[in-house]
């Protein structure tokens, strides 16, 4: 928690997810895998001005049409197929009403999401956290490199290992969780980078890894 302070000190609250829906978040999740986020705005700005919002559309239209509508978002070939494989899901186990998935609660959810052909951990806990907004914890790669910065996980941890973390150190607060996840993203952006900008980093006085001195 006193990490989570000088974090909400020095960036301020975030509002994170940005979405005007639900299911936009769901889909959100699934293209930010392995790409910035202004990129997955482009193609869900693309995805409304085609009236393709919605599960059944995603379902309904052909995967190369589905793709290029999604191309901003980088891996669109297969990211067309996860988004399709998650539409398929929810039509077959809940008739396609996200409220029905969202009503399921952990950890048998967890599992059901990852049962889904393209839903990795993170995309999953996501979907969980700011979707079904049930508590648990995201970790994505800002998370793995701050922390191990900090000398709080090993830098080669499994996702679970770091999902412990925060799990057992922290109330289990949805708000909190958003949160926290959304301040660690906007702290490795800046000054948390792969060359760290140590000297401007409000959680120097903690971190080992930046103690010796300012970095580039």
């Amino acid at each position: 928690m006193e990490i989570y302070g000088l974090l909400m000190e020095a960036h301020g609250p975030q509002g994170w997810w940005p979405a005007e829906g639900d299911f936009e978040m769901v889909v959100g999740a699934i293209l930010t895998q392995s790409t910035a986020w202004v990129n997955v705005e482009r193609a869900i700005a693309r995805l409304r001005a085609a009236g393709a919002l919605d599960p059944r559309s995603i379902e309904e239209l052909p995967v190369s049409e589905l793709a290029e509508l999604i191309r901003p978002s980088g891996y669109f070939n297969v990211k067309a197929r996860k988004l399709r494989s998650f539409c398929l899901h929810l039509r077959e186990r809940h008739g396609g009403r996200l409220e029905s998935l969202f009503h399921v609660k952990l950890p048998d959810l967890r599992r059901e999401l990852l049962s889904i052909w393209g839903v990795g951990e993170e995309t999953a806990d996501s979907i969980i956290l700011y979707g079904a907004r049930q508590p648990i914890f995201v970790v994505d790669a800002y998370t793995r490199r701050l922390f191990a910065r900090l000398g709080l996980a090993r830098p080669d941890a499994p996702y679970g290992e770091l999902q412990r973390l925060f799990m057992d150190a922290l109330p289990p607060s949805v708000p909190l969780f958003q949160e926290y996840h959304a301040l660690i993203v906007a702290h490795g952006k800046s000054p948390c980078r792969k060359a760290p900008a140590c000297a401007s980093c409000s959680l120097r006085p903690l971190c080992p890894s930046g103690s010796a001195g300012p970095r580039p």
